[in-house]
Parts: C-alpha cells; sequence; structure tokens
C-alpha cells in the first residue's frame, strides 16, 4: 500500500473501536451525518469526526447484513433501508461515503441513490485517487454534483474573460434572492467588483444572500435594496446614485402555472419591470445590460413565455436606440436545483413511496446546472455588441419520465406498472397544464452564429418595430392597470408568435 494511503489509514488505528463518550444534552451545533460504510475506512472516519465541531456522526449505514446491529466505535449499524428514518428522526444534512475500495461505477450508483433522499451527499476518495495523488488526504469528502443524474459533462469553472470584464466595476442584479440571481452575485463576487446592489422585493432572500455574500466577499462593497424592479423613482436613484456600470437583470415570476394564473402581476413584474430596469440603464449610461430569459419565450403556449418574449423584444428594441449601452439577452432552459425544479419534486415523492407525477410521459425539457447556466451568462455578456440574442447550446432535450425512472432505480426500487406489478414507485400522468409546452424550443428561427465560446451561439432573430412595440405595451399597460385579464390575452395572441394552448381560470 503506498506510503500515502498507509499515513491516512496508521492516524487513527487504535481509536476506531474506542466508544464514543454518552452526550450531556442534544448537540444542535454540530450538522447531523450518516456515514455509509462501517469498515475500516468509515470506522476511521467516524473517529476523526469525533473532534471535529462542524459535523456529529450519528450513525452508520452498511450493505452488509452481518454488520447490522451491532455498534461500532460506538455508533449503531443500520441496513440502507433505514436511510429515511435515520434522516427523519436525526435531522440528518449529509451523508459522507466510505467505501474507497468500490469501483466508480458502483459509487456512481450508490452516490445518485442517495442524492435521491434530497440529502447533500459527499465521497470520500477511492484508492486510486489516493495513489495517483488526484486525492491529498483520505478524508478530503467532496460534494457529489446532482447534474450526474443527467449525466452532463461538467463545464470548465474558470472562464477566460469573465474576471476581468467584471473586476473594478459596480453591478446591479435584479432579483439578486432568486435561484439565478444569488448565484450570479456568488460568482461576480469572485470578480473583485468595487460594488455589488442587491435588488430584491423578497426580505428574507435578500437578507439570506446578503449575509452569505458578506462572508465570501468581505472587501466587496455589498448594497442589499429591497424594493421591486417595477419602481422606475428607485430603480433611476439606484441607477445613477451607485453608478452602475453593469446591469444583469434576473427579477422575474418564472412558473409557468402559477403566473398562467396570475397573468396581470406576472406581466406587470416581468414586462414593465424589464422596460424600467432598461430604460434606467440607458438613461444612466450603463455600459452593459443583460437579459436573462429562458426558452419559454420561444414561440410561448404560456403568459410566462409570452411575459419573458416581450421582455426580450424590449431589450432588443432599446438596443438599436442606445449606443452608449450594450443591450444583450441569454436564453436557457431549466437549470437543476431551482425551486420546483424536477430532481427535488421527485426526490420528496420517492421518499413518500409515490407516486412520481409526470405530466406527459413523452414531456422533455432542456436541462443545465445553475452555476454552470450562470457561468455562461457573465461570459455571453462579455460577448455583446449590441441587441445580441444568446442561445446556450444544452445539449439533447431530456425526457423528463427517463430522470424519473434514473432516480428511482438509484433509490433502489423499482418501477411499479402493468409489467411489474410488484414494483415499489408507480408513475402518475397527471396531463399537461394549461400554458405547459410537451416540448421546449430554444431558437425562433434557425440562423445561428457561433461566439468564441462553443456553448454559447448568437441567434439572428427580428423584433417588433419601435412604432408596433410602443403600441403593444400601451395596450399592455392599460390591461394591467386595468386588471383586464381578457384585454391582455388578446394582446398577446396578437403581437406575440404562440401555438395554441388552453387558458387557465384566472385571477379577477
Amino acid at each position: 500500500m503506498p506510503d500515502r494511503l498507509s499515513r491516512a489509514l496508521r492516524r487513527f488505528r487504535g481509536r476506531i473501536m474506542r466508544p464514543a463518550p454518552a452526550p450531556s444534552g442534544p448537540d444542535t451545533s454540530r450538522l447531523p451525518v450518516l456515514i455509509y460504510g462501517a469498515g475500516q475506512t468509515g470506522q476511521q472516519l467516524a473517529a476523526a469526526l469525533r473532534t471535529d465541531n462542524s459535523m456529529r456522526v450519528v450513525a452508520f449505514v452498511d450493505d452488509e447484513p452481518r454488520l447490522r446491529g451491532l455498534i461500532i466505535a460506538g455508533l449503531r449499524v443500520h441496513g440502507p433501508e433505514a436511510i429515511d428514518t435515520l434522516i427523519a428522526q436525526h435531522g440528518v444534512a449529509r451523508i459522507i461515503l466510505a467505501m474507497p475500495s468500490a469501483t466508480e461505477a458502483a459509487r456512481a450508483r450508490l452516490s445518485r441513490r442517495l442524492t435521491a433522499t434530497g440529502c447533500e451527499v459527499h465521497a470520500l476518495p477511492s484508492f486510486a485517487d489516493l495513489i495517483t495523488g488526484r486525492a491529498v488526504a483520505l478524508y478530503d469528502s467532496q460534494p457529489i454534483d446532482p447534474a450526474s443524474l443527467l449525466g452532463r459533462d461538467a463545464l470548465e469553472h474558470e472562464l477566460p474573460g469573465v474576471t476581468s470584464a467584471y473586476a473594478g466595476r459596480r453591478i446591479l442584479v435584479t432579483g439578486a434572492g432568486g435561484s439565478i440571481g444569488s448565484e450570479l452575485c456568488r460568482q461576480l463576487v469572485t470578480c473583485a467588483p468595487v460594488s455589488l446592489v442587491l435588488l430584491d422585493h423578497g426580505e428574507h432572500a435578500l437578507f439570506q444572500i446578503e449575509r452569505e455574500l458578506r462572508d465570501l466577499a468581505p472587501d466587496v462593497e455589498i448594497i442589499p435594496i429591497l424594493g421591486s424592479v417595477c419602481e422606475a423613482a428607485l430603480v433611476n436613484v439606484l441607477m445613477s446614485a451607485k453608478k452602475i456600470d453593469v446591469v444583469l437583470h434576473a427579477a422575474a415570476y418564472k412558473h409557468v402555472p402559477m403566473v398562467e394564473l396570475n397573468a396581470i402581476e406576472g406581466m406587470r413584474n416581468n414586462v414593465i419591470g424589464t422596460r424600467t430596469v432598461a430604460q434606467a440603464a440607458r438613461d444612466a449610461g450603463v455600459e452593459r445590460f443583460i437579459l436573462v430569459s429562458t426558452d419559454k419565450a420561444v414561440r410561448p403556449t404560456s403568459v410566462m413565455g409570452a411575459s419573458k418574449r416581450f421582455a426580450e423584444m424590449i431589450v432588443q428594441d432599446l438596443a438599436t436606440r442606445s449606443p452608449g449601452t450594450r443591450f444583450s439577452m441569454v436564453r436557457f432552459g431549466n437549470v437543476l436545483g431551482s425551486s420546483g425544479s424536477v430532481i427535488p419534486t421527485f426526490a420528496e415523492q420517492i421518499a413518500r413511496g409515490g407516486p412520481v407525477t409526470l405530466t406527459h410521459p413523452d414531456v422533455t425539457r432542456y436541462f443545465m446546472t445553475i452555476p454552470e447556466a450562470v457561468r455562461l451568462v457573465l461570459l455571453a455578456g462579455t460577448f455583446a455588441r449590441g441587441g445580441d440574442v444568446f442561445v446556450l447550446d444544452m445539449g439533447a432535450p431530456i425526457k423528463v419520465r427517463d430522470i424519473a425512472l434514473r432516480m428511482i432505480e438509484a433509490s433502489g426500487l423499482r418501477l411499479r406498472d402493468a409489467d411489474n406489478p410488484d414494483g415499489d414507485i408507480e408513475i402518475s400522468i397527471t396531463g399537461l397544464r394549461p400554458g405547459e409546452k410537451l416540448h421546449e424550443e430554444l431558437l425562433i428561427g434557425s440562423d445561428m452564429l457561433t461566439t468564441p465560446h462553443p456553448r454559447i451561439l448568437r441567434a439572428q432573430e427580428g423584433h417588433l418595430s419601435e412604432i408596433e412595440l410602443v403600441k403593444a405595451l400601451k395596450s399592455l399597460s392599460e390591461a394591467i392597470e386595468t386588471r383586464d385579464v381578457a384585454l391582455l390575452r388578446r394582446i398577446l395572441g396578437q403581437w406575440i408568435e404562440q401555438t395554441e394552448a388552453e387558458p387557465a381560470r384566472e385571477e379577477g
């Protein structure tokens, strides 16, 4: 055995069977964790973590039947079937795989199963990694990326040109507390901007991201602003008073069924809010404005998609009349890990024993991780010439049913259907909801240009003329102010290229 591994194993030899001291009371200050693997490595890891102030091991889990029920290193060994119970009893938030001798394929299968519990999953390095030097220490566990469920190749973490493009700038991020907005902020502070202004209408989300960023980048001025992108006076003051150089506009209502049922507020926030922020950026002479858009803006069948297409056209129009500001937008599909995304939803349903609900057996979606999408958004913004519609290459669309099947299998369970009535988890088809598409699209036309990065494409798309857009926005504003949903839908049908969709019951 190589010296590197021998030293790591000898470090805790003699301590692994020592019983854990009885706690004097509940320890709520340390993160409750499970160790998967009660062998020598798992035992030594448990011994090491006794002196760790951040984690508290509550039990072992192991596939070996002869170990179940034993007390090893002061901890009981349970079978995999007890994981959900242990999570519920102890509030387990992290599971650490301690199986360095397992094959990569076996570790990957187990990782997928454990990810479906909703816990953060870490894995100790394999012996191969230790031997080759790819891992420095046996106990350096790393989080497992949920994107492995989709089989995506990881995007490089460092993209040339991003840091220099945002370093020394004063940056405004709208929707800073949301899934995309908060990740934009995390990545931007690593670029050493002078200041980062966070605009969000949610107090709790704003508080959370502000606190996180202050810890991440104590040298960057973090300015949290509680307010709406629809407040023109507030947005104008921010642009001028904070001397904003770059705007990343991520504020939007994004859930298709929710916006379908609340069309007035969806259009107000997504359309009027975009116009307010974009015009303020132009008037203040902001250097760059980047709109975060969505594949649902392409031939939309929903109010949410139509609202984002209107937002795109506002930005495209302003780009033709704003030589001092480079306007662009970046369009991409679904992101993993955002609120309401399929993986946490399916994981919860599987944990409850099913059924896993699908809107349609053939529904497909484009998927990308949040950090990956944000890195490409920031890079695309550096390519902007004015009015650019950037489209992220997300690979082939993925059948959502395949994700469900993969997660059921990863949980160690079997699909229950007509062919396998003794299976564990059923898939229930609920039907497409109002405004939802069977298949999403990323392009309105087929005319695409490359950019310096292979995962970023530049679309060649038309838009409404200035006169048409003014007329459409005037009608939209009237419908919003009078809360006339029927008028709003007629306007969308008139100005936005749509395919037929069933209208939902709507707010009054």
